[in-house]
């Protein structure tokens, strides 16, 4: 019983986004569809589409769950986003973060 006491409050104090973390491979099967504006691997070969690649992970979590809720607005992402369950997004997020791709350029 007491085992149990540690364990349920551990869990309390866990944050919910590491019990969530995402996976990898579900991420980059998910990712097919965003591959269409924003490019095989979240690198965008169009200027108006922003590069998902190497992009921090709570980056877009936060703006996919934006989307999906209307905070943030964009007609296009909110279509695809508000189909996202909380796993989907943390997926995609994982994957996309893991690429390479998002450099800063350095300062002149």
């Amino acid at each position: 019983m007491r085992n149990l006491k540690k364990i349920l409050i551990i869990m309390i104090l866990i944050p919910s986004s590491l019990l969530s973390a995402g996976d990898y491979n579900s991420g980059k099967e998910k990712s097919q569809i965003c591959a269409a504006c924003h490019g095989v691997d979240g690198i965008s070969q169009i200027k108006t589409y922003p590069i998902l690649a190497g992009q921090h992970k709570n980056y877009l979590v936060h703006s996919l769950k934006g989307y999906r809720s209307g905070e943030r607005k964009n007609i296009i992402m909110k279509g695809f986003a508000e189909n996202l369950s909380d796993q989907d997004i943390e997926d995609l997020s994982v994957y996309f973060s893991m690429q390479k791709g998002l450099t800063i350029p350095p300062l002149k």
